[in-house]
């Protein structure tokens, strides 16, 4: 077995990045990421990008503070696949708790699928409590590039950052 040892840096993201985001979700996703980022301009939303010294995006993933007051909501979290289980994802989670807590916040919360266990599995590892579940749905690019409803169970998970 071979180790690599990355020193990894958390920054915001930004458009110039989403070029080298294909591993994050179609088209249509990096077309959504884009418009989160103007909302980073008025202050709405964190949206982060973890890199190693290359300073291209191995993670990416934002933090919403409209969707519930006095809480940061993490979302679009997405980890390259090749180096999924190597700490990125922990490592983007501390993160943006840091930016939810440079807020005065100190609560963080998530929606996990329930079709993703291994995620859920992290976010527990972290802190995180279920406390809810709830249905969600958004719209996807289909492999013909047309668009198609995808909607999936959530559990809803919470952290206390005090």
């Amino acid at each position: 077995m071979i180790n690599v040892v990355l020193k990894l840096s958390a920054r915001d993201l930004v458009h110039a990045d989403l070029a080298s985001c294909g591993w994050a979700g179609s088209d249509h996703h990096l077309a959504n990421v884009a418009e989160q980022l103007e909302r980073v301009l008025i202050g709405e939303v964190d949206y982060l990008a973890v890199c190693a010294a290359t300073d291209i995006p191995l993670a990416k993933g934002g933090v919403d503070y409209q969707v519930k007051e006095g809480v940061g909501t993490l979302w679009q979290l997405a980890v390259h696949p090749a180096l999924q289980s190597c700490g990125i994802g922990t490592f983007l989670v501390e993160a943006a708790e840091l930016r939810i807590r440079k807020r005065g916040l100190r609560h963080a919360e998530l929606a996990v699928e329930e079709s993703n266990p291994r995620a859920r599995a992290l976010y527990e590892r972290l802190g995180y409590v279920a406390y809810d579940r709830q249905p969600d749905s958004w719209d996807e690019q289909a492999p013909g590039g047309t668009l198609r409803r995808y909607e999936t169970m959530c559990t809803l998970m919470r952290r206390d950052l005090a």
